[in-house]
């Protein structure tokens, strides 16, 4: 992992283990620094995360305006949005961290349980996608997103020549992370 990559990692997760011990410290939340950026922007990392309303990235991270770019779709399916999204923060913006981040109960992923293996009458794009790592021996919805943030990190590189391309040049790293609503902390997982 390049250093502006780790740095970026430290960042996140320290401000994370800050927000578990309630010590809400950033000063980047008012309007000064608002009006600051009305210009330009120049986060240090984009979080591809669920549109679950529990799940706010800029708190849990204890960050402020401007400090991360946020991708949020239900389930963190990797749909062509999402995905020129990224694009535009590793190319435009260039964040040299692109977490891709799944949490506990995430409703597409109880969905996808309780459905799999019907075809779904509806959340069609949603539930087929995480269909793609179910089998019938998967047992619990927390597992299965755990487990779909491999499969959301490789199709960033796969869909996209832009980041594949930025990938192999060093330029951005990816890690995949899984949020906990009990202890609020946020867990880096392997990077298979």
């Amino acid at each position: 992992m390049n250093e502006k990559a780790k740095e970026a990692l430290n960042k996140l997760l320290q401000g994370n283990e800050d927000f578990v011990n309630g010590k809400i410290i950033s000063s980047r939340r008012d309007i000064k620094t608002m009006q600051s950026l009305k210009d330009h922007q120049s986060p240090f990392a984009c979080i591809v995360t669920c549109s679950d309303s529990r799940v706010v990235p800029e708190l849990f991270f204890n960050t402020g305006f401007g400090d991360i770019f946020v991708v949020r779709c239900a389930g963190a399916v990797i749909g062509e949005n999402i995905l020129e999204s990224v694009e535009y923060a590793v190319d435009h913006l260039n964040v040299p961290l692109v977490m891709v981040l799944s949490h506990d109960d995430c409703g597409v992923m109880k969905a996808a349980k309780a459905m799999y293996p019907k075809e779904p009458e509806h959340l069609q794009l949603l539930i087929r996608s995480v269909y793609e790592i179910m089998d019938s021996e998967t047992e619990c919805y927390n597992e299965i997103a755990r487990d779909y943030t491999l499969t959301k990190r490789r199709k960033l590189l796969k869909r996209s020549p832009i980041l594949r391309q930025a990938h192999a040049d060093g330029k951005f790293e990816i890690v995949r992370a899984y949020l906990n609503f009990e202890t609020g902390k946020v867990t880096v997982l392997d990077n298979e």
